[in-house]
């Protein structure tokens, strides 16, 4: 980068760091071990960096966000050139709970000079990396944030003692926000390496695949772009085969249609939280295709580079697609693998697939809190999530003016959101709010009555 936006970034990262050494710890209460914070965030994602954004206006409440990663990352080996974001460019950090944030991503347009450039560029969807971008800069804006520290654990006497790599710090609140963790069937835990990964290591491990067979394992957006990618390819760096595969009956688009988006809303949200656990699991079966689909855009591309690969190109080895099918099991090696497939349509029959390279499309878990083993005991589990209550602050045995607020972490008590980009600020204010005793009036509930239960319309009376 050069020009003003070098420039620029260079200031906002120089700024930062003196702030940093400066430091604010001497305006802050400290405890027995250390500086104590009205809030510490565990992890700096998507999530936590909404909450350190709206809480950086609010001096009353002290905070500190802690990313053990030196720097700054968000899906960084999943960035695949011209994949682009499902969800609409407000649904940044801040936006839908605070448009006049500095934190938003208008701000940072602005602030990096482009923002008539982006206007310009008429974008139909935005550019993930640019959305990766955008993280990046308010991360480095917010001298809240630190990277380099790992949280090693967390335990409770008065005030919450979170100890990590570097100090002891306290804190009334604390946030976790460590994020999800790439997953694989366990059947091909044991044998990732260079010839089968994650999509999460895409872009690092993709390259040199010309002429060899490779299996795509999933068929969500991450699969299909990984697929599109791999026969887009110029000749010579393309694979020989590649072969798609996944258990849905087909290759699915998402569900963007405007009702199925009110999945995405406040009131859906509490509405899904009330009903019971049997309930919010069918639920979440049934529409997985409104957060788990394929964009259609992109499976327009996919269709037309088949038929040009196929057709006009005379490839006719290059692509198979293989819908209805679930991986039942991994063998080989040395450069070989065999896949056996079991088709949905004959349970008892199956079908071998031979690849040199097998990416895993298969999505990803809520990351393990293990650095609330000393507390463990003291909470409240829904399987393997920790229960929340309505402001997602964790069911435990302490004292209520002490929080633990779980960010994407309560799929199954929030719903198809809570992983989701769409719903990030929203629940970034309701857990401040918490924090500060207040309560910020809701938008407008929605079209749609969610529940039998007697509601009091929120929409502004007529003129």
């Amino acid at each position: 980068m050069t020009g003003p936006s070098a420039a620029r970034t260079a200031r906002t990262v120089r700024q930062a760091s003196e702030t940093r050494e400066i430091g604010t710890v001497d305006t802050l209460r400290r405890g027995p071990d250390g500086p104590h914070f009205g809030c510490v965030g565990i992890g700096v994602g998507p999530a936590n960096l909404s909450l350190a954004s709206l809480l950086h206006g609010h001096p009353e409440m002290t905070s500190l966000f802690v990313e053990r990663r030196e720097t700054f990352g968000w899906h960084d080996d999943q960035q695949i050139a011209g994949a682009t974001l499902q969800v609409s460019l407000f649904k940044d950090l801040v936006t839908l709970a605070d448009p006049t944030n500095k934190f938003s991503f208008l701000s940072y347009l602005h602030d990096q000079g482009m923002i008539y450039h982006f206007v310009n560029a008429q974008f139909d969807a935005m550019p993930r990396r640019e959305f990766r971008n955008y993280l990046e800069w308010a991360s480095r804006k917010n001298e809240n944030v630190t990277f380099g520290e790992e949280v090693l654990s967390v335990d409770f006497d008065r005030v919450f003692v979170i100890r990590t790599s570097k100090r002891t710090l306290t804190a009334d609140h604390v946030s976790l926000g460590i994020g999800n963790r790439p997953w694989v069937p366990e059947h091909a835990r044991g044998l990732l390496g260079e010839s089968q990964f994650h999509v999460s290591d895409f872009v690092r491990r993709s390259g040199g695949l010309g002429g060899r067979r490779v299996g795509v394992v999933g068929g969500g957006q991450s699969g299909a772009e990984a697929f599109l990618d791999l026969i887009s390819r110029p000749e010579g760096e393309r694979p020989a085969h590649v072969a798609w595969i996944s258990r849905r009956d087909n290759f699915f688009p998402i569900d963007d249609s405007p009702f199925t988006n009110d999945y995405f809303t406040p009131s859906f949200s509490d509405h899904f939280f009330g009903l019971d656990r049997a309930q919010r699991e069918a639920f979440n079966d049934r529409q997985l295709l409104a957060s788990d689909g394929v964009s259609p855009a992109t499976l327009k591309e996919i269709y037309q580079r088949c038929y040009t690969r196929h057709f006009v190109e005379g490839d006719q080895k290059l692509i198979a697609l293989y819908p209805d099918r679930t991986v039942t099991e991994v063998s080989g090696g040395d450069g070989a693998w065999e896949l056996t497939l079991e088709p949905g349509d004959r349970p008892r029959a199956v079908e071998r697939l031979t690849a040199d390279v097998v990416v895993w499309a298969t999505g990803f878990r809520p990351a393990r809190p293990d650095m609330l083993a000393p507390l463990a005991g003291r909470l409240e589990w829904e399987d393997e999530e920790i229960r929340v209550d309505r402001d997602f602050a964790a069911c435990w045995d302490g004292p209520p003016d002490h929080g633990i607020f779980v960010q994407n972490g309560v799929r199954r008590q929030r719903g198809l959101a809570d992983p989701n980009l769409s719903l990030i600020a929203w629940r970034s204010r309701r857990i401040l709010d918490r924090m500060l005793g207040v309560k910020t009036e809701e938008q407008c509930d929605s079209f749609l009555r969610w529940s039998s239960q007697p509601a009091v319309d929120k929409f502004p009376q007529g003129a």
